[in-house]
């Protein structure tokens, strides 16, 4: 799961003049989780596990939630993790019997997670990958999956819909969390501050930081409605939309991700479609 919004805040930043193209997006993504890849893994790798998969800061996991239903019906699937990180989502996807391909656009994430493999004595597929330029041809996958990987990060996630709908195979499952958009409207911090409304819910100016006038980390934003129209847009069947909870025993604050925030507003949304 990629650390969505922890460098700065989903909402700060946002303004005029912030427009950033898929190019410039994705040269920054790169970049930055080049860099703190091992560090990431360092700060978060206990909460995620080296191989589970775990749909959000609140720590719910596929295990617990079931987003796929009967995980014994996961054995024999092909099965895609794009903005995998360092694949721990793959891994649990593979233990549980799938054939799996972890694909990311950080090749410092890709090399923690074969760290991870080299400790384990396992091998994990893994390829560097733009989401939304895939190497992978029509109808090659049962399933695609990610957890807050790619999707906060592509100026035109429209586009990555269809992407992902045309790797798919037709019945394929498309299953995806990201910062639930409520929360776009908030400041991005843990405490009772962010429990006020400062923001356009309806602006979807991304959040930018940059060096100079060099863009160096960004967010995009859509609304509810404007994510699910991209997937229908795709020629995909939106099945649900889950917004989990924050569970009792987590007493950890992730960013602006936290007990007090989470007992009130939902900080993740799961999305899940299916290619007719």
């Amino acid at each position: 799961m990629d650390d969505s919004a922890t460098p700065g805040g989903s909402s700060a930043g946002r303004g005029k003049n912030h427009h950033v193209d898929d190019r410039e997006s994705s040269r920054a993504q790169r970049a930055w989780w080049d860099g703190e890849a091992r560090d990431y893994y360092l700060e978060h790798g206990a909460f995620l596990g080296d191989e589970q998969l775990v749909w959000g800061p609140e720590g719910w996991t596929e295990e617990e939630l079931r987003i796929f239903g009967d995980r014994r019906g996961l054995a024999g699937r092909d099965v895609l993790e794009f903005g995998a990180g360092a694949g721990q989502g793959a891994r649990w996807m593979a233990a549980q019997g799938a054939r799996v391909v972890a694909s990311d656009i950080s090749l410092g994430m890709l090399e923690v997670g074969r760290e991870i493999d080299e400790r384990a004595g396992r091998s994990l597929p893994m390829v560097q990958a733009d989401a939304g330029v895939l190497p992978f041809a029509d109808d090659t996958f049962d399933i695609a999956f990610s957890a807050y990987g790619a999707v906060p990060f592509i100026a035109d996630t429209a586009s990555l819909m269809r992407e992902l709908a045309r790797v798919l195979r037709p019945g394929g499952r498309l299953a995806f969390s990201t910062t639930h958009p409520f929360r776009w409207a908030f400041p991005d911090v843990p405490d009772k501050s962010g429990l006020v409304a400062q923001y356009d819910y309806f602006d979807t100016t991304p959040y930018v930081e940059r060096s100079g006038d060099l863009v160096t980390y960004v967010e995009h934003h859509r609304t509810f409605g404007g994510r699910i129209r991209e997937m229908v847009a795709a020629g995909l069947t939106v099945e649900d939309v889950v917004e989990p909870t924050w569970p009792d025993h987590n007493k950890s604050d992730w960013g602006g991700w936290s007990p007090t925030r989470g007992k009130v507003i939902p900080g993740t949304a799961i999305y899940l479609a299916t290619k007719p």
